[in-house]
C-alpha cells in the first residue's frame, strides 16, 4: 500500500511540474505586467446603441442585452430590468418578456415571482460593446441557430 501511495505521489508531482512548464508561454489579457507594477489603462469602449435583440450563438445561451444598462440598479430591494421586462409591463415597454424558466426555484417548483437565483440578471445577461475580439478565434455559431 505504501508503494502505491508513493507512486501516486510521484506521478501527481510530475504531472504538476509538467503542467506548470506547459503554461509558461501563456500570456494573460493584462500582458506581461508583473502584478506589483501598474498596468496600462485600457481604452474605454462604446456601448452599442439600443437595437433589436441580438442573435444567439449556441443553445441555452442567455440573451445578450441589446441596450445600455449603465446605472441600472440591481440589488436585493430593486431590479431595474424588471421595470420593462416583467410580465406586467413588457407589452407597454416593447421589451422582451422574462422567461418562464426564471420563475422556477432550484428544485423545479413554480414561483409567483422571479426566483432568487435568477433575480440578478447580469450574472448571465451582458450588454455588448463595440470592440474587436480580445483574442482571435475560429468560433462559428451552432448550425441550428444560423439563419438560412
Amino acid at each position: 500500500m505504501k508503494i502505491i501511495n508513493s507512486i501516486t505521489f510521484i506521478l501527481s508531482f510530475a504531472l504538476i511540474c509538467f503542467s506548470l512548464l506547459s503554461f509558461a508561454d501563456v500570456v494573460s489579457l493584462r500582458g506581461h505586467n508583473p502584478l506589483d507594477e501598474e498596468a496600462k489603462i485600457p481604452t474605454l469602449k462604446r456601448w452599442q446603441h439600443d437595437r433589436e435583440p441580438i442573435a444567439r450563438n449556441y443553445l441555452q445561451q442567455p440573451p445578450i442585452i441589446p441596450h445600455k444598462i449603465h446605472r441600472y440598479t440591481i440589488d436585493r430591494r430593486s431590479n431595474k430590468c424588471l421595470t420593462c421586462h416583467s410580465w406586467r409591463s413588457y407589452k407597454e415597454s416593447g421589451a422582451t418578456k422574462i422567461s418562464l424558466t426564471h420563475f422556477r426555484d432550484r428544485d423545479g417548483n413554480e414561483l409567483s415571482s422571479v426566483a432568487p437565483r435568477r433575480y440578478f440578471c447580469t450574472q448571465c445577461h451582458v450588454p455588448q460593446v463595440e470592440a474587436p475580439p480580445l483574442i482571435e478565434n475560429q468560433f462559428t455559431p451552432v448550425d441550428s441557430l444560423t439563419q438560412e
